[in-house]
């Protein structure tokens, strides 16, 4: 069974979403504060975590940096702080996701079973992904219609080599936030974070050549504030 371990210090809410998971035949252990989270995930090896920020004795941000230091199993932050800058700085953190509270059930439950979906092992390499109608192939570094077997002129995509960088990152992480202070750092290098405007052109491009209907993207999505996820 599926162990989900969720940390909240209010215990309405930890009895509710305990409830509301277990219904789902998910296995549930719970933690009200920092540090019995990381006690709790490192007795318990849970498949993901919820996880509130604002904790009685240690923010959330900093439990999500102990545990990265030795562990890649997904992590949903549920909070109330709806700010873009404690978005991003969870992100950064290594969280996999983010939901504000108030929260709709199911949208939770979706964004679980994405995050549960992925492979954990940091830096699992991804061959060929299908985007839409196109399968890319991130190995020879091509992009063919899912369905030509001949290959014919006009049927491949052809990118630049920094839309190939920035595309790279995104199938890496499917159904992922990846910040834009990420891929820009992935991209061009450190001292480049704030150089948001890069991203937006290079995503128009991206769009232009992968998404059936560029104006509403279905496959590269833009979170607002945050940065872009890749949604499969």
């Amino acid at each position: 069974m599926t162990m989900i371990l969720v940390v909240d210090d209010e215990p309405q809410m930890l009895r509710a979403l305990k409830i509301n998971l277990q219904a789902r035949r998910y296995d549930v252990t719970t933690a009200a504060d920092g540090a019995q989270a990381i006690r709790e995930a490192a007795r318990s090896t849970p498949d993901a975590i919820i996880l509130d920020l604002g904790l009685p004795d240690v923010d959330g941000i900093e439990v999500i940096r102990t545990l990265r230091a030795w562990s890649s199993v997904p992590v949903i932050v549920l909070s109330g702080r709806s700010d873009a800058s404690e978005k991003v700085a969870a992100l950064d953190a290594g969280a996999d996701d983010y939901v504000t509270k108030p929260f709709a059930m199911n949208e939770l439950l979706a964004r679980l079973r994405a995050a549960l979906r992925r492979p954990t092992a940091e830096g699992a390499a991804v061959a060929s992904v299908v985007v839409g109608e196109w399968t890319v192939d991130l190995t020879a570094h091509t992009i063919q219609r899912t369905d030509d077997s001949t290959a014919a002129t006009g049927s491949a995509v052809r990118l630049t080599p920094t839309e190939w960088k920035i595309l790279s990152v995104m199938l890496q992480h499917p159904g992922r936030l990846v910040t834009g202070g990420h891929l820009l750092n992935s991209v061009w290098g450190p001292g480049h974070e704030q150089h948001t405007n890069y991203l937006r052109v290079y995503f128009t491009g991206l769009r232009r050549k992968l998404e059936p209907d560029p104006a509403h993207p279905r496959y590269l999505i833009t979170e607002p504030g945050m940065g872009y996820r890749f949604q499969p």
